[in-house]
């Protein structure tokens, strides 16, 4: 038994997806981080192929890096109230500690973010 590893990002702010945000995932293994890949999100704000399938899963120390400065510079202009950018990247560093589907994802808005284990 396996699992894998999923992410999207949901755009709070106006309750869309969030598209053409680059993620990058990374294993941390004694303060070490190794990149293991680059995906960027679809319309759906979903990747078109899984962070980590069933054959590339392991458990261990990660860490996925959400590129959202450009998303957010690109929808600020279309909201007077935005006068700045607060956040560029939103690192999430997290553990896959047992053999089964993680769902990590990004809640984002210009001025907030959270996350958490989905299924």
């Amino acid at each position: 038994m396996s699992g894998r590893l999923t992410t999207h990002v949901l755009d709070t702010a106006i309750g869309f997806p969030a598209e053409g945000i680059n993620i990058e995932l990374y294993s941390i293994r004694e303060e070490v981080r190794k990149f293991i890949k680059q995906l960027t999100t679809n319309s759906d704000g979903r990747t078109d192929e899984t962070l980590l399938s069933n054959e590339e899963f392991f458990l261990g120390d990660f860490e996925l890096v959400f590129h959202v400065g450009k998303y957010l510079k690109n929808k600020s202009k279309k909201i007077d109230d935005l006068q700045g950018l607060l956040y560029d990247l939103v690192p999430v560093k997290f553990t896959i500690f047992s053999h089964r589907n993680y769902h990590i994802p990004l809640l984002l808005s210009p001025f907030g973010y959270s996350t958490y284990l989905g299924s």
